[in-house]
């Protein structure tokens, strides 16, 4: 038939009709079928793969995967693993020493001796004080770098320096960066989860697990440590396929106008990947926390039997049930919200770090141990710390509450092919400031994408036409020391 004015326009309404039916899902269907055949492939180039596929490390890895133990507030490096003698002596006492925390600057102050005692613990005789009983039992496992150093002596700031390597709002976090190099083995599930304190998130929120200036795909996804971990999330086990369908189509509902919003200015291909990450999720995520599978004697080692420990011990046997499972990043926050809700002892230092130290101790050692006994901590990166230390002297006229100390503090990390049993760097008599081996964030960083087969000062994303780094413009090196 020859082509008219009038049977044109009609098939041109068919083929549009058909584009645009259900607001154009049925092409969104096509276009996912076709993905899996591997239809883009000759379009994007042999072996095309999505943002999260795994890619190769840059050398062999010691680690696969990371759990960061975020201490929010501060703990006093002081009062928990740096063992300083004199601050016992000088307890009391007026000195001239300078300092510089929230308080601003000073030349002298009040010292506040150690409120716990300390003593040598494992074969390696490390110190740790009487707050981390459960913990002292792990230290040969331990590698305590005791010269760390910051940029800002303020919360939000610093707690981005520590996530972020920035100061400044609208860089990609640590996790991110993982992922991005690295991509995630398991692909049904987040590769960056963070599980936040059941009081409220941190100081800087969400700008902590941000993707910045990367795609949103990197981002952290944040799980909750009461009822369903995971928002709009219901099991779908056991449901006939129409049931399935039902749950899909609701979650989808929901998320629609936030999906459209979120996904305008990007490519076709990231929104498919996006519900089809919703709906693997829907099915594989339940079992992944479904904690009813562990054992009683595993949940005591945890601490879940107990009303002290039970949220933070959840959230530590969570990640310990998703490293399983190959997520790439995990998060885990001790502390929220503001005042002694978190480490942030600026008042009762016994009262803050006793509650803290209490509500931790046993999960992170039950963490250890698990991961131990499965074969796991030999390539799972456990690290923790806060976003700085604390001061040896008073910030107040009376009471034990300590400032803030970004010049000098401590932090951890275990497993993923760290020597075990060892102290790295050294501050001052009083715990003041790093004065041997001074370790900067930066320098963390580092460290931990090299122990994943990453080199931080070649790991780049292009930005604004610049190369930008996790590790800043400067670079900097890991430190060779704590690898085993």
């Amino acid at each position: 038939m020859k082509p008219t004015p009038q049977n044109f326009c009609r098939r041109m309404a068919r083929r549009e009709f058909i584009s645009t039916v259900g607001g154009g899902f049925s092409a969104l269907a096509l276009t996912g079928m076709l993905g899996q055949d591997g239809f883009f492939n000759s379009l994007n180039g042999a072996g095309h793969k999505g943002p999260l596929a795994t890619k190769d490390p840059d050398y062999a890895p010691k680690a696969k995967r990371v759990i960061f133990l975020f201490m929010y507030g501060g703990p006093s490096h002081i009062d928990t693993f740096d063992y300083k003698p004199e601050l016992f002596k000088y307890d009391g006492r007026t000195i001239k020493i300078k300092t510089f925390g929230r308080g601003g600057r000073k030349n002298e102050g009040r010292v506040v001796g150690p409120k716990w005692s300390f003593k040598r613990y494992g074969e390696s005789g490390q110190w740790v004080s009487e707050l981390f009983p459960h913990l002292a039992t792990c230290v040969d496992d331990i590698a305590f770098i005791k010269s760390m150093q910051a940029d800002s002596p303020i919360h939000g700031s610093a707690m981005l320096m520590m996530n972020s390597g920035s100061i400044v709002s609208g860089s990609p976090s640590l996790g991110s960066w993982v992922n991005y190099g690295l991509g995630t083995v398991n692909q049904d599930l987040p590769g960056y989860v963070v599980m936040l304190d059941h009081t409220g998130g941190p100081i800087s929120g969400a700008k902590n697990w941000s993707s910045g200036y990367m795609p949103a795909n990197f981002q952290g996804t944040t799980f909750k440590s009461e009822g369903s971990p995971m928002l709009n999330l219901k099991s779908v086990q056991g449901l006939s396929l129409t049931e399935q369908q039902k749950v899909i189509s609701s979650l989808n509902h929901l998320n629609e106008g936030h999906l459209k919003s979120r996904y305008d200015n990007t490519n076709l291909e990231a929104r498919i990947a996006t519900y089809e990450l919703a709906y693997k999720m829907q099915i594989t995520a339940p079992e992944a926390v479904e904690l009813s599978q562990e054992s009683e004697a595993t949940k005591h080692l945890y601490g879940i039997d107990e009303e002290r420990t039970r949220e933070f011990g959840t959230k530590c046997l969570l990640a310990r049930r998703l490293v399983e499972r190959d997520v790439r990043f995990i998060q885990i926050y001790s502390g929220g919200s503001h005042n002694d809700s978190n480490w942030d002892a600026h008042g009762d230092l016994e009262f803050n770090h006793n509650k803290h130290a209490g509500a931790t101790d046993k999960p992170i050692a039950g963490l250890l141990k698990d991961l131990k006994r499965r074969g796991l901590l030999e390539d799972t990166l456990v690290v923790w710390g806060g976003e700085f230390g604390r001061q040896p002297t008073a910030e107040y006229a009376k009471g034990t509450g300590r400032d803030h100390n970004s010049f000098g503090f401590t932090m951890w990390m275990a497993g993923g092919g760290v020597k075990g049993g060892i102290s790295f760097g050294s501050t001052d008599e009083l715990g003041n400031n790093a004065v041997e081996n001074r370790t900067h964030v930066k320098k963390l960083h580092a460290t931990i994408l090299h122990l994943l087969g990453l080199d931080s000062n070649h790991l780049t994303f292009l930005h604004g036409g610049l190369e930008k780094k996790l590790v800043g413009v400067e670079g900097a090196d890991y430190i060779p020391e704590i690898i085993a």
